[in-house]
């Protein structure tokens, strides 16, 4: 079989070889993009992950330092999913509004990391660990009581930390929509007596 050599010397088989990558990456960011909308089944999937992981590494009786990282990787993205995008403390030095500032402009709380992504990474991080656990080499024996104290301790500062930054710039990320502004209700036989403006956030 011949093969055609470029001017420089290049094998013009991989021009080919770079099209079906792009084809199959153009795919795959289709699905990726049409599976958005569906919340609940994509994290459902992620979950069904996650006990395959849960399985295999109670099954192999291993992959500690595997698992650490894990979950201080999702711990680090959820710290970002919880966090607004841009830090009220560098607001403040900006001479910006922050989130906890009354304005008379309602601005809904962006976070620095969307919910989307945190999916996808959170996603990504389960495969790559499940792969990770058939490499025997990463089976690293440690003493896994020390490590999950260590998380747990991680895990309780981090959301400590977390929430202080929420009561001190008063925001709130669960919080969603716009605030919603209703009409005065007239009271029957209030002769046209009406009562307070009443307003909450969705």
């Amino acid at each position: 079989m011949n093969v055609d050599i470029g001017e420089n010397g290049d094998n013009v088989e991989s021009v080919p070889t770079t099209t079906q990558r792009n084809k199959l990456a153009r795919a795959f960011q289709y699905h990726l993009d049409r599976s958005a909308p569906h919340l609940l089944r994509r994290w459902l999937a992620t979950l069904g992950l996650a006990m395959v992981y849960t399985l295999r590494v109670y099954w192999v009786k291993g992959f500690h330092v595997v698992s650490y990282g894990l979950a201080t990787y999702v711990l680090n993205l959820v710290m970002g999913f919880l966090s607004p995008k841009v830090d009220p403390e560098l607001e403040g030095i900006d001479g910006l509004s922050s989130p906890g500032r009354e304005s008379d402009e309602y601005k809904p709380f962006e976070r620095r990391l969307p919910e989307f992504r945190l999916w996808y990474s959170i996603t990504k991080a389960f495969i790559v660990s499940i792969i990770m656990t058939f490499v025997s080499v990463l089976d690293v024996p440690v003493f896994w009581p020390i490590l999950s104290s260590y998380w747990v301790f991680l895990f309780v500062l981090t959301m400590k930390r977390q929430m202080v930054h929420m009561v001190k710039y008063k925001y709130n990320p669960f919080s969603k929509g716009k605030r919603r502004y209703h009409g005065r209700k007239t009271s029957p036989g209030s002769g046209g007596i009406t009562g307070n403006v009443s307003t909450h956030q969705d």
